[in-house]
C-alpha cells in the first residue's frame, strides 16, 4: 500500500529575498482545508515566506482566483487548497479534472503554484493527508510553490536567443 512507502522529500530552498506566497482555500470541508492551510504556513514560515489567505467557494474557483491574483496583484506564488470527495455522481471527476487542469494551465504560463487539492475516496483519507503532523500535503503544496520561486527566481535573468528572433533583434 503507498501509504507505507518511504518518499524523498527536497529540502526546502532559501531566498536572499522576501517571498510573499497567496494561500488560496476552497473550505468546504472546514477542518481539512484549516490542517491543509496550516500545514502550507508552516512550511511557508520556515522559509520566511509571507502569507496571505484568501478563501473561494470550490475547488473550481481556484484557478481563477490564483489567475486574478496572478494579473492584478505581486505575489511571487501560490498556493491551492482544497478537498473534494467522490461523492455519487461524475460531478467528482469534473470538479478534479478541471481544477487541475486550471492550475497546471496557469503554472504553464509561468506562474509558480503548488496544488494542494486533495482528490479522495472518502473524508478518513483526507483527514490522514491534511494532517500537518501526517501527510501534510498542504505543507507539500507549499514547498512546491517555493521550489518554482527559486527555480523562477535563479533563471529571471538568463535570457538567450531564443525562437526565430536573433540576438540583436534581426530576423534571420
Amino acid at each position: 500500500m503507498a501509504a507505507n512507502e518511504q518518499h524523498y522529500t527536497l529540502p526546502l530552498p532559501q531566498f536572499d529575498k522576501p517571498v510573499k506566497l497567496l494561500i488560496v482555500v476552497a473550505p468546504y470541508y472546514k477542518d481539512i482545508a484549516d490542517n491543509l492551510v496550516a500545514g502550507a504556513q508552516a512550511v511557508a514560515a520556515a522559509c520566511g515566506a509571507e502569507t496571505e489567505v484568501i478563501e473561494v467557494p470550490g475547488a473550481l474557483e481556484i484557478p481563477s482566483a490564483i489567475a486574478l491574483a496572478e494579473r492584478l496583484s505581486n505575489y511571487d506564488g501560490y498556493v491551492g487548497l482544497g478537498c473534494v470527495i467522490r461523492g455519487e455522481t461524475t460531478h467528482y471527476d469534473t470538479v478534479c479534472n478541471d481544477s487541475s487542469r486550471g492550475i497546471t494551465l496557469l503554472g504553464l504560463q509561468g506562474a509558480c503554484i503548488g496544488n494542494g487539492i486533495l482528490t479522495v475516496e472518502n473524508r478518513e483519507q483526507a483527514v490522514v493527508r491534511a494532517d500537518p503532523a501526517g501527510q501534510n500535503k498542504g505543507g507539500g503544496a507549499a514547498a512546491a510553490a517555493l521550489h518554482l520561486i527559486a527555480h523562477a527566481r535563479r533563471w529571471a535573468g538568463a535570457r538567450k536567443g531564443i525562437g526565430f528572433r536573433a540576438e540583436g533583434g534581426h530576423l534571420a
